[in-house]
């Protein structure tokens, strides 16, 4: 059992956790995920990459947004509760060495992936700039953490309710063209980081995106967060989640990502009807 220590919402269904995990928060890297069930009568596993860890203190944090049933589960537990199982962490670190200059790109909620990443770029004796992208102010999440790593953070908004209007692949382009980056890193929805790799792939400048896909087991076993990468299927739970994002067949990606859109839309509806009926509102 895991307890959480902590627990606020972002935004209105992002939510950060702080949760008991010490052998997790000593042995994790950046880029690397937990899987997690909640126990009692509901076991679907739920895969979310770690946001931070603290070492000395035991935890790990979390950050995920209420999109289906485990998560709007997920986000209804509070300080003192406990989650059942907590495996990790899982998938490959992240390439971390210097490479001169780094470009980490967040959009949404991949943010807050991006922020342990950033942070080991910056240990390992490079130069980094963050680009943070949203729909609208209210969405951006990090800005605090990431500022700890580029004081001149570069925010986008979609209406331009915070920072420059437009999308990350805007200022992406122009630092491509100034700053002359040695590496990029996008985390995001997978349309955003197909569009950050196309336009480095015109300045040719490697590339690293991590992948969210379907994931069931998270140890390699079902198959279900099978990508094509290279021409060849990867397994994004043990072989990623991230690859060079030149290679990987974004199409496919976002395809397989629509496999269960409605029955995830429809849950999504009827979990907030059930928290309106909790709450009286219904």
């Amino acid at each position: 059992m895991n307890k959480i220590l902590y627990k606020r919402q972002l935004s209105a269904e992002v939510f950060e956790m702080t949760v008991e995990a010490p052998l997790i928060a000593h042995e994790r890297k950046a880029g690397q995920f937990v899987v997690l069930q909640l126990g009692d009568d509901f076991n679907e596993r739920i895969p979310l990459t770690i946001a931070d860890a603290d070492d000395e203190k035991g935890t790990i944090t979390l950050i995920f947004q209420a999109v289906g049933e485990g998560t709007h589960r997920l986000a209804r537990l509070n300080e003192g509760d406990c989650i059942a199982n907590l495996l990790g962490p899982l998938g490959r670190p992240t390439d971390v060495h210097k490479y001169g200059r780094v470009v980490v790109v967040g959009g949404g909620i991949g943010i807050a992936p991006s922020y342990p990443i950033a942070q080991a770029m910056k240990a390992c004796g490079n130069e980094v700039r963050v680009v943070m992208g949203a729909r609208n102010r209210d969405l951006l999440i990090f800005e605090d953490r990431m500022r700890s790593i580029d004081e001149n953070v570069i925010i986008v908004t979609d209406d331009g309710s915070a920072g420059i209007k437009g999308l990350v692949t805007g200022p992406l382009e122009e630092l491509c063209q100034t700053w002359k980056p040695n590496c990029v890193v996008a985390i995001g929805p997978a349309v955003m980081m197909k569009f950050c790799a196309l336009t480095t792939k015109k300045y040719g400048v490697h590339t690293l995106v991590s992948l969210n896909t379907i994931m069931i087991d998270g140890t390699g076993m079902c198959g279900g967060c099978r990508v094509v990468v290279d021409g060849q299927m990867k397994f994004v739970c043990v072989e990623g989640p991230e690859f060079d994002g030149h290679l990987v067949d974004w199409d496919n990606l976002m395809q397989r990502q629509q496999t269960f859109r409605e029955f995830e839309q429809n849950r999504h509806h009827k979990c907030h009807i059930d928290m309106q009926i909790e709450e009286g509102r219904a």
